[in-house]
């Protein structure tokens, strides 16, 4: 690297860090102004608070990084544009390619640690956060769900009629045994409950058909111990439940959804696409504020920091109503997610022919 690069590069990382900072300050104090009420209420002890925001800290860090890398890119550049530093480097004969290149080594580093932190690190800060989100600022989760259809195994469907989060007791079920079409058994009880101390669900007047051919067994009884493979957590509050699931968690989660049959899938795989797209939405935002800030303005810097944050701001809204289409199933997550790096790409590529050379 030349001393040009290592002295843009230098720029480029301290303004991303000082722009990540300062914002992150900013949504806190926001943050912490709309729940004080609710720190009051609970009388929670400073250290609560401050454990809390330790992990709000970093969540929020890496959730603004494409903008906040888009932001340090239009601010430096805009300097050296408004300083005529960008006109004596083309002019000793280095391109405008080739100035590129210590932007885009500082853009892969970000976005290399900020892939690592949100795949692995991040969701397993982020589980104390949620839940402390959930026992203190939100209100008590109650599963209103009725009339559940769950697949528990490969040949085994269980339905109720509806579940008691609190007490956790699932009320008029049914558990049968499909083998292929035939109906190998079919239990039906009033309700079964769960048995902390075995770790196992304890149904309640049951009755038992086996099917054989033509021939029908029929078994009931008060009570019976039994292994189910739900738990209730199964039935527990998802909130924010995508954020706290690492890399691999989350595709366990999504092939255990989908065994299940559940059609509530989207919102998961978002979150994973996003995980994978957000790396490319810093080198391409990292380019298009390169080429927004890269000529001399004759309103100076001002207008040219002004122009990229109206370009974030478009990208910012673009991004969630791709996220909003893919909700409710019009595209696939993988399409809506891609999409505004797509378009962005594209737009800066028709920006970069307008670059000083």
């Amino acid at each position: 690297m030349k001393i040009i690069d290592r002295f843009i590069l230098k720029k480029f990382l301290s303004s991303f860090v000082f722009v990540v900072l300062i914002l992150v300050a900013i949504i806190c104090v926001i943050d912490i102004t709309e729940k004080n009420d609710d720190f009051i209420k609970n009388e929670l002890e400073f250290g609560q608070i401050a454990g809390y925001y330790l992990a709000f800290m970093p969540f929020v860090a890496n959730l603004i990084t494409p903008i906040t890398v888009f932001i340090a890119t239009v601010f430096v550049t805009a300097k050296l544009a408004g300083h005529t530093e960008i006109i004596a480097i083309l002019s000793s004969g280095i391109s405008f390619k080739r100035m590129m290149l210590p932007y885009f080594i500082g853009a892969c580093i970000i976005a290399s640690v900020s892939f690592y932190l949100t795949g692995w690190v991040i969701p397993d800060s982020n589980k104390s956060r949620v839940a402390f989100e959930v026992e203190y600022i939100k209100k008590p989760f109650n599963y209103s769900e009725r009339d559940i259809h769950i697949k528990i195994a490969p040949e085994s469907y269980l339905y109720m009629e509806n579940y008691n989060n609190h007490a956790n007791v699932g009320y008029k079920l049914t558990l049968e045994t499909i083998r292929g079409t035939e109906l190998i058994n079919k239990l039906s009880a009033k309700r079964m409950e769960w048995q902390d101390s075995t770790q196992n669900w304890k149904i309640r007047n049951w009755t038992l058909r086996e099917f054989n051919g033509f021939e029908e067994i029929v078994k009931d009884g008060v009570e019976m111990d039994t292994t189910l493979r739900i738990k209730p957590k199964d039935f527990a509050s998802t909130y924010r439940l995508e954020e706290s699931l690492t890399i691999p968690e989350l595709n366990e989660y999504i092939a255990e959804l989908r065994n299940r049959g559940a059609d509530d899938t989207e919102i998961y795989l978002i979150e994973k696409y996003v995980r994978y797209t957000s790396p490319f939405s810093v080198l391409i935002l990292t380019f298009i504020g390169l080429i927004v800030s890269a000529r001399k303005s004759r309103g100076g810097a001002g207008f040219q920091i002004a122009l990229g944050f109206f370009i974030a701001f478009i990208f910012i809204l673009f991004f969630i109503m791709s996220k909003s289409v893919a909700q409710s199933g019009a595209i696939p997550p993988e399409y809506a997610v891609w999409l505004p790096n797509i378009v962005f790409s594209i737009v800066g590529l028709v920006m970069y022919k307008t670059v000083p050379r």
